[in-house]
This record gives C-alpha cells, sequence and structure tokens, in this order.
C-alpha cells in the first residue's frame, strides 16, 4: 500500500491527511519559519512515514519552490521550500502547489470530470483550472488565479493592488461590505446568513451582486477553456444556501445567442478540498515538472 501524504497548510491550521488518517493543528501567525516547520514535523510524524508528499500552500509559490509572497506569514517570503520539507521528509519526494489548484484537481476527481473550473468563495476567491484531468495552465507554469481577474475596471480595489478583481467583489468580507452599505450598518457573519435565509432584501442584494461578477468571471473562462461544468465552493459559499444556482441565474443573463451557458452547480468536498488535493499532488509528483 502506498502512503501518501497530504498537507494543506493555512493561515490559522494546517490539515494533513494519509491514507485514512487525518490530523489537523492550529498556529498563531507570525511565527518564525523554523518553528513552523517544527511544529508541522511534530504533528505528521504521528501519521507515519509517507512515500511521497504534497503540500497545498495559500502562499505564491514560484516552480523552484520559493515563496514569493505571503502577506498573512511575512516570515515564510523568500524561503526556499523544497530544502527546508527536505530536513522533515529526507529521501522522501516532495511537491508544492496552490491551494485553489489543487482544490479544483480534488473536485474534478471527486466529480469524475475531467474538464471544469473551481471557484473557492471565502475570505479570499481561490480556486483553478482542471483539463483533462490534470491542473491547467500546469504546476510548473504558476498558480491559476481566478480570484485576480478583472471584471469590472472601474470596481472597488483588491489586496493584489488592482482595482475589480472578482475577489475584490464576491469574496465573503466584499459581500458583506456591500451589505453595510445598504443596511446601514456592518452586519455579523450570523446575521447576514440568517437574514438571507430570511430572503431580507439588503442581503439578497448583497449577494446578487457578488454572484454576478462571479457568473461573469466563469462565462468568461467558459470561452476559453470550454469546461463541462464549473463548480462553486468555499465556506461562504457554503454557507449560504442556493449560491452556486444563484451565479448560474446570473450567468445565463450572460448568455450568447445560440450559445448555451456551461452547467455552474455546488462542489462536494467543502473545505477538505484543498486537503484531498495535496494527496492527490502527492501521488501526481509530475504535474510539477514542465
Amino acid at each position: 500500500m502506498t502512503n501518501h501524504l497530504g498537507i494543506d497548510v493555512g493561515g490559522t491550521k494546517v490539515a494533513f491527511r494519509m491514507g485514512e488518517r487525518t490530523g489537523e493543528m492550529r498556529w498563531a501567525p507570525f511565527r518564525d519559519i523554523r518553528d513552523d516547520l517544527a511544529r508541522i514535523a511534530e504533528a505528521v510524524r504521528e501519521l507515519g512515514e509517507p512515500d511521497a508528499v504534497g503540500v497545498a500552500m495559500p502562499a505564491t509559490v514560484d516552480h523552484t519552490g520559493r515563496v514569493t509572497t505571503w502577506p498573512s506569514r511575512p516570515g515564510w517570503t523568500g524561503a526556499d521550500l523544497y530544502p527546508l520539507f527536505d530536513e522533515i521528509f529526507p529521501s522522501t519526494p516532495v511537491g508544492f502547489a496552490d491551494d485553489g489548484d489543487l482544490a479544483a484537481v480534488a473536485e474534478a476527481d471527486a466529480a469524475g470530470c475531467a474538464d471544469l473550473v473551481y471557484f473557492g468563495v471565502g475570505t479570499g476567491i481561490g480556486g483553478g483550472i482542471v483539463s483533462g484531468g490534470r491542473p491547467w495552465p500546469g504546476l510548473a507554469r504558476g498558480s491559476c488565479e481566478l480570484g485576480h481577474l478583472i471584471v469590472d475596471r472601474n470596481g472597488p480595489a483588491c489586496g493584489c493592488g488592482r482595482s475589480g478583481c472578482v475577489q475584490a467583489l464576491a469574496s465573503g468580507p466584499a459581500t458583506l461590505r456591500r451589505a453595510a452599505g445598504l443596511l446601514g450598518h456592518e452586519p455579523g457573519f450570523d446575521e447576514f446568513c440568517q437574514a438571507y435565509q430570511d430572503a431580507r432584501g439588503w442581503a439578497l442584494a448583497a449577494v446578487q451582486e457578488s454572484c454576478a461578477a462571479l457568473a461573469a468571471a466563469a462565462v468568461g473562462i467558459a470561452e476559453l477553456a470550454h469546461p463541462s461544468r464549473v463548480l462553486i465552493g468555499g465556506g461562504f459559499a457554503a454557507a449560504l444556501p442556493g449560491f452556486a444556482a444563484e451565479v448560474a441565474a446570473q450567468a445565463k443573463t450572460l448568455a450568447a445567442n445560440g450559445k448555451p451557458v456551461v452547467p455552474i452547480q455546488p462542489a462536494a468536498l467543502g473545505g477538505l478540498s484543498s486537503l484531498h488535493g495535496a494527496v492527490l499532488l502527492a501521488a501526481n509528483q509530475h504535474w510539477g515538472k514542465h
């Protein structure tokens, strides 16, 4: 039996999976990278010895394994991940990839669909494109930054330094900011979710605008990639019943003459998609090669 270890590194927690064994650890932000890696090493030791490792990273990592930026953990910026992880897993193949790309691969695997687009809607917007069962354009060429597609050039500022990105319009925080402008005060997350389920006008309007931005991104990508379906996941979307259906409804308003809109559906794996994708990366190290 091959032991493929998946590690999903987040801003506040790290999740692990090898076979049916899982684990999770929480960590405070802004720790030193050596301290972070020591804690990871201690946690994964309980799962046993892996044959290969796949790591899902929220940071921007280039094809050499160097972290180019990670705003929530600046101590990792510039780190060369391969030699650092070699200290934890000597003589074991380790691969790194963007967590959104790996989430897309995992959702494609779960759906039995070789060609799809996945959006993860949460604090930010991640996701990826899968073509022929593989991440596109390929892990060695960089991550697929769906959240930074510009859908409104006169839109709000995004953390990436541009304006009008789908993340700046449709992420959880962006939706709550829009709701605050309509309501007159900033709602709590639970208040917002309840108001949406109760079909309160201000909550519905805030979500509809976010879904319209996502629909514009989905329809645009479909013109290029021709996926069989688009999946909408992530914690924020999962908390709002009918969110994916609203994206689908908004997409229909953008249909070209005589051309059906790509099917848009809810994703299946919830918050575990990146972790499952990391396990798949461990089993398919060649994904990261040119």
